[in-house]
């Protein structure tokens, strides 16, 4: 057994214990697909990041994201704390604030402000497309909450994912979905899940979100905090007309329902490239022998 640096990181949290949990193993060269997918699934946390050499041009370092069933080829939420975790272990130095990350869907910008000890990471999500796929057999109990006009879309960045606007904040707040059926329509559409928001003048937030994947993708029944999910919303407001000018972007809610309180800074930018960004907390620095 190899000795391997580790951090569990909480990833859109303005403070610990409020974002999505994410495991960071280092130096992880030398550990084939099938190793690090054990690791995961022992971890048994939403994903865990390795790191490897970078071998793209350009690249300043290269990740693969596993969840405890699957590799994904992009994550949101692991992409955000290997962004800072890179910087903050020194594996990578930022160039005019400015970081390319290399993962299985590609090349992706990633930009790094604020101070040494609380570094903010925005990064880009990989192009967002709406599939052609009908909707299929949607939950009739869901269906019913959708905002007037609306349908389930599918889009992907990577994960692929039902988006669904619901009539106001308190439908989303108080869904309590039929898990066995959306892992039924998941499953029989390729989804790796779904995910509702609506509007929300909240304190600090402008919407709320919950994402829910139960199905064989990922197998997490509500994701705490989901930044795939939300860059696609992002893209899917940005198609409709329904962001502000500029790049000011907007701020969303998510986690509170399976008790956490996560926040997701999501902009875009004059060519329509969808960012997303927020902070991260390290609860643990240590080691893990695999």
């Amino acid at each position: 057994m190899t000795a391997r640096r580790f951090l569990q990181l909480d990833v859109f949290a303005p403070r610990p214990g409020t974002g999505n949990p994410l495991g960071v193993v280092f130096d992880a060269d030398g550990l084939s697909a099938a190793r690090m997918q054990a690791l995961a699934a022992w971890l048994n946390l939403s994903e865990t990041v390795f790191f490897l050499k970078p071998d793209a041009p350009g690249a300043d370092y290269h990740i693969r994201i596993f969840t405890p069933s699957s590799e994904l080829p992009f994550a949101g939420h692991p992409s955000v704390g290997a962004a800072w975790a890179a910087v903050r272990c020194g594996l990578a130095a930022p160039r005019d604030g400015a970081l390319l990350q290399q993962c299985a869907a590609g090349l992706l910008p990633v930009r790094v402000g604020g101070p040494a000890e609380a570094h903010r990471i925005q990064l880009a999500s990989p192009p967002a497309r709406q599939r052609d796929t009908a909707p299929g057999a949607v939950p009739p109990a869901l269906l019913a909450l959708a905002a007037a006009g609306h349908v389930p879309e599918l889009w992907d960045n990577g994960p692929r994912w039902w988006l669904l606007p619901l009539r106001d904040a308190a439908a989303v707040r108080g869904l309590q979905p039929d898990m066995a059926a959306l892992r039924d329509w998941t499953n029989a559409t390729g989804a790796t899940g779904v995910a509702v928001f609506a509007d929300e003048d909240g304190a600090g937030h402008a919407r709320v979100v919950r994402a829910f994947c139960p199905g064989d993708a990922v197998s997490v029944p509500e994701d705490p905090v989901t930044g795939s999910a939300n860059a696609l919303i992002g893209a899917w407001l940005h198609r409709r007309g329904a962001l502000p000018d500029g790049e000011g972007g907007y701020v969303a809610s998510q986690g509170r329902e399976v008790g956490r309180d996560g926040q997701v800074q999501v902009r875009v930018d004059a060519q329509g490239t969808v960012w997303i960004g927020g902070q991260v907390q390290c609860v643990i620095d240590g080691s893990v022998h695999w």
